[in-house]
């Protein structure tokens, strides 16, 4: 019966891109294989302005026995924040807004106003895209005629649908491998893409060379650097209207402290970070633990716990490292009860709203965009129930059950 031994709390994962946008995973089965052999019971996937991955995420959650959470990101833009110099959740880039939706509708829909924006957006990513490969390709041939970088290239080889800066950093790697015979001759390849900047790593180091190939060619100050459209960045309300209209519950990624103990200037305030995101209408915050100390991370989730948030956590998997799936602090320290708690709980009033949409009734976010504080309490227990009649019922991994 379901009811019977529900443990207090299960192991989650709310936060993890795929190869949809960029991820650590070569494919998407290696995420599902690494959740069983952690246990964890839940798994959020969260790619880069698509949904691309939502059926093989769906089917593969069902095979494996992993109760899915249906997420999206976007990249926005405050302008007034830019204007003065606040970083928002982005370290290097003033007024720039990272925002998740959480518990969107599967299968995904907008409206066809709300779709061609989030299209136009999406296009002139990739047209951004198109014009750094092709700055690159023009550093290639500057050092060797004979060996070119196209976009179809980077897009057919290395991504689905969408093309990112790792892409093409994996890209600029895979061709030194491909067309120089030995290590010196490759890592002589890339650092003159670099100007003869000297590379940190060797081409053995695979994950580190990449983020050094992306620092160093494609981001500010580097040769390849092209400064992105003011068109690909939405403003906040708009991004959030989108999420909305796709069924989500609008959820802030937190920074917090970095290696060096610093925040940025929007979250150096508790309270003031949660007046800024109480006037939006924000109630939900995701934090990826294994950037911050854990006892700053401790008290500031139990801040927003205190204020009433949704929280979850998350690990990303957005860069070439395959660390574990399962969340922990900075320094792969183990997270305590209490926090695994509150992240099971955020976890349970999504899972609620996802069932609660699937059946045409109203989940945590209200049709006028308020959200149903007052009634998290009854969607946690909805959503526990959820998740564990899901996980029992489909507990042969036939795949058979769906969660609606």
């Amino acid at each position: 019966m379901i009811g019977e031994n529900i443990p207090a709390f299960r192991e989650v994962n709310s936060h993890i891109h795929t190869p949809y946008s960029f991820s650590a995973f070569d494919r998407l089965e290696t995420a599902f294989e690494m959740a069983k052999n952690e246990n964890v019971a839940v798994l959020g996937i969260n790619d880069f302005f698509v949904t691309d991955g939502y059926q093989e995420f769906y089917d593969g959650c069902l095979r494996n026995n992993i109760f899915p959470l249906f997420n999206i990101e976007f990249i926005g833009l405050l302008r007034k924040e830019q204007k003065n110099n606040i970083r928002i959740n982005d370290p290097n880039n003033p007024g720039r807004i990272y925002l998740s939706g959480k518990g969107l509708d599967y299968p995904f829909s907008l409206t066809g106003r709300r779709m061609r924006k989030l299209k136009k957006v999406i296009a002139h990513n990739q047209n951004h895209a198109r014009e750094i490969i092709s700055r690159v390709d023009g550093l290639i041939k500057d050092v060797n005629p004979a060996l070119s970088l196209s976009f179809a290239w980077v897009k057919y080889g290395f991504a689905r649908e969408l093309v990112r800066e790792r892409h093409i950093a994996r890209a600029v790697r895979v061709l030194a491998q491909e067309n120089y015979k030995t290590e010196e001759e490759q890592l002589a390849f890339i650092e003159a893409l670099y100007e003869g900047k000297k590379s940190k790593f060797t081409i053995g180091d695979t994950s580190a060379l990449e983020n050094e190939i992306r620092s160093n060619l494609l981001k500010a100050g580097g040769p390849a650097y092209i400064e992105e459209y003011a068109a690909s960045f939405l403003e906040l309300r708009k991004l959030i209207k989108i999420i909305h209209g796709a069924g989500g519950i609008p959820c802030y990624p937190v920074l917090l402290d970095d290696a060096s103990g610093n925040y940025t200037e929007f979250e150096a305030d508790p309270e003031t970070l949660h007046r800024a995101l109480s006037s939006l209408g924000i109630g939900c915050i995701e934090l990826i633990p294994r950037r911050n100390d854990l006892t700053k991370l401790k008290s500031f989730t139990e801040f927003f716990e205190k204020k009433g948030y949704v929280i979850t956590f998350g690990t990303e998997h957005n860069t070439p490292e395959l660390i574990p799936i399962t969340v922990t602090a900075r320094g792969s320290v183990p997270l305590d009860e209490s926090l695994k708690r509150i992240a099971w709980e955020g976890v349970c009033i999504i899972a609620a709203h996802q069932y609660l949409r699937a059946h045409d009734r109203q989940g945590f976010v209200l049709a006028d965009g308020t959200l149903s504080h007052d009634q998290k309490n009854d969607l946690k227990a909805l959503g526990n129930l959820v998740i564990e009649y899901f996980l029992k019922m489909n507990n042969d991994g036939s795949g058979n059950q769906r969660i609606d």
